[in-house]
């Protein structure tokens, strides 16, 4: 673990210490509604038995008030969004992905490792390491983002590679949930391999997120 991510990791498990009410991830943010779907750039993680192993083992011991416990096959790394799709055209996405697809077939597939448990207000989440791998790619998404649009949305900074395991469904007391995760921490992460990554348009559905692939890009070509 680099010291980036050390003091990454530690310093949000001293923040969720005097966290004494989960945030309600549920809520509508800007923009957002039932019937709106949304470009972005996902890791997904649909063929991983080790990590699906371990998010098992954690979730059995996770089923509390206030979690909702994310599917195996909603597991997923935010990378970049684009926007809403009743707001970008279809010739910006075919002229995006294939720059990215250029670009992308230039870099190596990611090794990863997830874990341990990182939680914060709004859930319980997984460490991604090493962290420069996963950067790499979004800088690399956003500079095939920036061949086609003048500006590119979202800040470049304060970018944290994560996965989430369970979200905060409800304004819960923190300390059955905060007791739990202690207990959960010492288990040796999961290793994955990356060998995509997708386009994919995403919406909300009963407290999970759902999406419909777009495009998927190989990396390394």
């Amino acid at each position: 673990m680099t010291s980036r991510e050390l003091a990454s990791f530690e310093g949000r498990w001293t923040a969720y210490q005097d966290l004494r009410t989960l945030t309600e991830h549920w809520y509508w943010r800007p923009g957002w509604r039932a019937d709106r779907r949304f470009y972005t750039w996902h890791l997904t993680f649909e063929d991983q038995s080790e990590l699906h192993e371990l998010v098992t083992r954690l979730q059995q011991q996770l089923t509390l008030p206030g979690l909702d416990l994310v599917p195996l096959d909603g597991l997923h790394l935010t990378l970049q969004g684009l926007g809403f799709t009743d707001e970008v055209t279809d010739n910006d996405i075919a002229a995006i992905v294939a720059e990215a697809r250029r670009r992308c077939a230039r870099l190596a597939a990611l090794e990863l490792s997830l874990g341990p448990v990182d939680p914060d207000a709004e859930g319980i989440g997984l460490l991604v390491r090493p962290w420069n791998q996963v950067e790499h790619l979004r800088t690399t998404l956003r500079d095939a983002i920036a061949t086609t649009w003048p500006s590119v949305p979202e800040p470049a900074e304060g970018f944290r590679p994560h996965v989430t395991i369970a979200y905060s469904g409800a304004p819960t007391p923190t300390p059955p949930i905060r007791a739990q995760v202690a207990q959960l921490r010492d288990l040796p992460p999961a290793q994955v391999t990356i060998r995509h990554v997708r386009l994919i348009a995403l919406r909300r559905e009963s407290h999970a997120y759902r999406w419909t692939t777009v495009a998927t890009l190989p990396l390394g070509g």
